[in-house]
């Protein structure tokens, strides 16, 4: 852990590895000013080990070793929260890179070995976590009145928009990805989880200008990085739990909730679709109107030639009929 990175931002890393220990006793929790990607780091400890181990202890994966509480871990499968002030190499979906400011940005991946019966919504299941742990009530009161204030939505399959208090579907701007990795841990899988989430404004490229920027600025003027850390991350290894024990089904519902593509005209992309009902399959494309996700994660898409169900790959959204359609 940087010590300056410690001192500057004020993570406070030892509180958080205390309050995280109480669901994962073995977990650990690292800071540092700067790496190439988080989501690598992770990924390259538990590949380094299986070259040295051949087999992994499963035994391991429970303990914590003597004498480590919180800071860096060498090659191993034990959980991990890794938090980084600046990625050098940050990644997206898709190979892209994830644009991201020190101080302005939150950016951390963790890894925890699971072992599910189905992985079909995970993305979804975490994006569900983070957004509630976020803005609880998306936008309406403990009544169910709505606030007039903007709220988080889950753009499917993996990004979360700061919704407009009244505005048309698909109508949001991202304020954040996430990009899940998993490699093997003998019978279970160790998945990696990265999060990057915009705190505070910041200059923006031409790809974010493009997509819409948001940031939890607008939200909670007193938001920053190392609070919003502090907000999400036990909601996140509990999600990732729950998860692991029951799969997508008991996040379906709060999915829906927040599901900013419903009513949308939307696009996926070449080869990326598997047919419910009629229509060739392996065609150029699939354009049609979102009707929320199916039991495994899928988006559901209506077509004049029946609903198909989308099971990865980019999506992109008209706003509303005949306009300029964007990128999501």
């Amino acid at each position: 852990m940087s010590a300056a990175a410690e001192h500057a931002l004020e993570w406070n890393a030892e509180r958080l590895y205390h309050q995280l220990s109480q669901c994962v006793p073995n977990l650990g929790v690292e800071v540092v000013s700067q790496i190439g990607s988080t989501n690598t780091a992770l990924l390259e400890r538990a590949r380094v080990a299986n070259r040295l181990s051949g087999e992994v202890d499963l035994e391991a994966l429970r303990r914590r070793p003597e004498g480590v509480s919180f800071g860096r871990r060498d090659a191993d499968y034990q959980p991990c929260l890794l938090v980084a002030e600046h990625q050098t190499r940050g990644r997206g979906r898709q190979g892209r890179s994830w644009q991201a400011a020190p101080g302005a940005s939150l950016t951390f991946s963790l890894a925890m070995a699971l072992g599910p019966t189905d992985w079909s919504g995970f993305s979804l299941a975490v994006g569900v976590a983070l957004a509630e742990a976020l803005d609880p009530h998306a936008g309406r009161d403990a009544s169910g009145a709505a606030t007039g204030r903007p709220w988080i939505g889950i753009k499917w399959p993996n990004d979360l928009w700061l919704m407009p208090a009244h505005g048309e579907p698909g109508a949001g701007r991202k304020l954040g990805g996430l990009l899940i990795e998993t490699v093997p841990a003998g019978a279970l899988r160790l998945a990696v989880v990265g999060v990057g989430l915009n705190v505070l404004p910041m200059a923006l490229d031409a790809s974010q200008a493009a997509s819409g920027f948001g940031c939890l600025h607008e939200l909670d003027t007193e938001a920053s990085a190392p609070g919003v850390l502090h907000r999400v991350a036990l909601p996140l290894v509990e999600a990732l739990q729950q998860f692991s024990r029951g799969g997508f089904a008991s996040f379906a519902e709060r999915f829906a909730r927040r599901d900013v593509l419903r009513g949308c005209t939307v696009q996926a992309g070449v080869g990326l679709h598997a047919e419910t009902q009629g229509g060739p399959a392996g065609n150029s494309g699939l354009t049609g109107t979102a009707e929320g996700v199916a039991g495994n994660g899928a988006l559901r898409v209506r077509t004049p030639d029946g609903v198909h169900e989308v099971i990865s790959g980019e999506v992109s959204v008209r706003v509303s009929p005949g306009g300029k359609e964007g990128s999501c």
